[in-house]
């Protein structure tokens, strides 16, 4: 059995409890013999890490009883994995860290099978999954790998380094070179991993020239005519901020009315789809595709965003699991909260587009990965010319509704989607109000009953 290493000190301990849980850490409250196999395979699979036991999800020290058999049986779990993985043990505090290093023989499992850390999470792969993966991105991933060239003298810009603490409210109470390691941008005698690069470069281009997101905004449905263009070639989080800059500055604002109260102006297509589509666009692109770019394409009836690489997942699998190319990237941007739990973004972009009523956003993989969020047309954001208002719009749509109701008492809800223009979603919207406003009543039940109108709109 090894000898237990001291080699943190309080600072660092206390900064560990206070960061959270993330791609090179976890928190056990208890000891749990099989969960435990779990996560020392996936820190191996992936980048190392630790592994705090007597502390809660929340950071709060517990304490646990690091007897010499408890330890023995962590040491047996370790060895007892497929290829055997090292670990070292250290006591800080009445909590047992387990210190585990990056493998040399990826992939590992333990009994459960295999598993690689996403984010603060362990997600288990079956062994063509997981072969297939680390054989793809040829054991050594890109965000990981150490960058001969760029060092604290030659790139690395001080400001950006603060700006990222500041955003991921990381407090300064370890030196910046113990930080970049715990945050995994900095490896052994100093030397900086590719990730580093692309977060605190004070010219990344010079580096990377392909880690550019390229703007354009087209007129009309194709690429025939370019109005404007735009390549943002800074570092991951300014690139973040220029591109959605780029499409707030480009796309329309709508009003939104809730009934018959105030309007509230939006942005056409949601803000939190937008969002998401473009840090996946960063996390999940293929950095060693050299000559393409990230691309935001808006044209009158659509917005595309694609990023070099495609799917590494099962086409099936689209929507229910999901794995990052780039884990290191993919934690950062965790931490600047530009991420949340890993697998749900796919979810979000959709309920994101149909709580607007908007069409079915479109996903497409090959060589890229492409996604399309589609604009409302005119008469579905509210938006009209000269000096008609958008309550115009809403009460003409209104009645026209009344009209086809008093004209065919049976009409159903699909016929009046398709004499409106509306989705079914916004015909549904609008007969719910109707009913608030005691303005229509439902007779019968949904299929042979009828609607009854039972008093006329107020006159604006």
């Amino acid at each position: 059995m090894k000898n237990e290493k001291r080699n943190m000190n309080k600072q660092e301990f206390e900064f560990l409890l206070k960061q959270g849980e993330g791609l090179k850490l976890e928190f056990k409250e208890n000891f749990d013999s099989r969960n435990l196999g779990k996560e020392i395979v996936a820190f191996a699979n992936t980048e190392g890490g630790r592994i705090l036991i007597g502390v809660d999800d929340r950071g709060k020290v517990k304490g646990i009883k690091a007897t010499n058999k408890l330890k023995s049986e962590i040491h047996d779990i370790a060895r007892n994995c497929d290829p055997s993985i090292n670990i070292g043990l250290e006591i800080m505090e009445d909590i047992l860290i387990v210190n585990i290093d990056e493998g040399i023989n990826k992939p590992y499992r333990c009994s459960a099978g295999f598993f690689l850390r996403q984010g603060c999470n362990s997600q288990k792969l079956s062994t063509d999954e997981i072969r297939e993966f680390f054989n793809k991105e040829g054991k050594i991933l890109f965000d990981d790998m150490i960058n001969k060239e760029f060092t604290f003298k030659n790139g690395f810009d001080k400001e950006k380094f603060n700006t990222f603490l500041e955003k991921a409210k990381m407090s300064r109470t370890i030196s910046d070179e113990s930080l970049l390691r715990n945050i995994g941008v900095l490896a052994e005698r100093g030397k900086f991993k590719n990730a580093g690069v692309l977060f605190f470069c004070d010219d990344v281009e010079r580096f990377f020239r392909h880690a550019i997101i390229t703007c354009v905004l087209y007129k009309g449905i194709d690429k025939t005519y370019i109005i404007d263009r735009k390549d943002f070639h800074s570092d991951i989080y300014s690139n973040y901020n220029d591109a959605m800059n780029f499409l707030y500055k480009n796309l329309k604002l709508i009003y939104r009315i809730e009934g018959f109260g105030p309007r509230k102006e939006i942005l056409e297509i949601p803000d939190d789809a937008l969002k998401e589509v473009v840090v996946n666009a960063i996390a999940h692109r293929d950095y060693n595709e050299k000559g393409a770019n990230i691309q935001v394409d808006i044209f009158d009836d659509r917005v595309e965003i694609s990023n070099p690489g495609g799917l590494i997942i099962k086409e099936e699998e689209f929507g229910k699991k999901s794995r990052t190319r780039n884990p290191l990237i993919f934690n950062l941007l965790q931490r600047l909260d530009l991420v949340e739990k890993v697998g749900s973004g796919i979810g979000r972009i959709r309920g994101a587009m149909d709580k607007l009523n908007l069409k079915e956003p479109k996903f497409e993989s090959g060589k890229f990965f492409s996604v399309t969020l589609f604009r409302p047309s005119d008469e579905e954001s509210g938006i009209l010319s000269g000096k008609k208002t958008v309550e115009k719009t809403v009460e003409k749509t209104v009645e026209k509704i009344l009209l086809l109701i008093k004209g065919n008492p049976k009409i159903t809800q699909e016929e009046l989607a398709e004499k409106t223009g509306l989705t079914r979603r916004g015909v549904e919207w609008n007969l719910a109000k109707l009913k608030e406003k005691g303005i229509i009543k439902r007779i019968g039940a949904d299929k042979g009953g009828y609607w009854e109108v039972l008093e006329e709109l107020p006159k604006s």
